[in-house]
């Protein structure tokens, strides 16, 4: 029992519990005061609102199996099996005894209670009984199996940096390492462009040979060269 054979089942599981809801599951009749009988039917979600709860529950247990991690997974798992139990009980109660239910149909269509004829029941019942056992069925194989899936997957999630990540062993630029020089010399990993002590000066002037911006005026306000070339 695969993950994705698990999800489909559930998901199907609560699809066919809905659909088996939906149409008449008891039929009976009253009298009213205008009509000496009038028909009566209820839905299955009507007469039993445990099977429509239990379809919704299943459809999200099958949801939270496909996405979530390995704990929310056996919950996941959990909850579906209370919806197929939800769903077995509530087609029960109807099934064992469907007079109330049909009661409650009749008040709500006529505002009768008495009803005239027997409860009848449709084979609706049964097929939402059926999907209620193989939702437990399924629910407790998938949490024997669900040991061997494979964890959902971390592209989302932030990557942690390892021995082996690539980059880790280099060491970068400006770190003071030092690099083997082609010509056999040990250089600095500063790298090309940072002058040594001895070349200092060879990129400009002396700063105490800088020029006064008052006497560089007044040199070519007389004419002459600042810069004394």
């Amino acid at each position: 029992m695969t993950r994705t054979r698990t999800v489909l089942a559930l998901l199907v599981l609560g699809a066919l519990t809905f659909g088996t809801g939906s149409p008449t599951w008891i039929t009976t009749t009253v009298a009213t005061a205008l009509q000496p009988e009038v028909a009566v039917a209820a839905s299955g979600t009507s007469a039993a609102p445990g099977v429509g709860a239990g379809a919704l529950v299943l459809l999200a247990a099958g949801i939270a199996c496909a996405l979530t991690g390995r704990v929310a997974r056996y919950v996941a798992l959990v909850v579906a099996a209370a919806a197929g139990v939800l769903v077995v009980a509530s087609t029960l109660v109807v099934v064992a005894d469907p007079v109330p239910a049909a009661t409650n149909a009749a008040s709500a269509t006529s505002g009768v209670t008495e009803l005239t004829s027997p409860v009848t029941l449709t084979a609706w019942p049964w097929a939402a009984l059926a999907t209620g056992v193989l939702a437990v069925v399924v629910a407790v194989w998938a949490g024997i199996a669900a040991r061997g899936w494979a964890a959902t997957s971390a592209r989302h999630e932030r990557a942690g940096q390892g021995a082996g990540a690539p980059g880790a062993a280099a060491t970068a630029p400006g770190d003071g390492a030092a690099v083997p020089a082609e010509d056999g010399a040990t250089a600095t990993a500063g790298g090309p462009g940072k002058p040594t002590d001895g070349d200092a000066g060879t990129d400009g002037d002396d700063p105490d040979d800088e020029i006064d911006p008052h006497d560089a005026w007044d040199a070519l306000s007389r004419g002459d060269d600042p810069t004394g070339r």
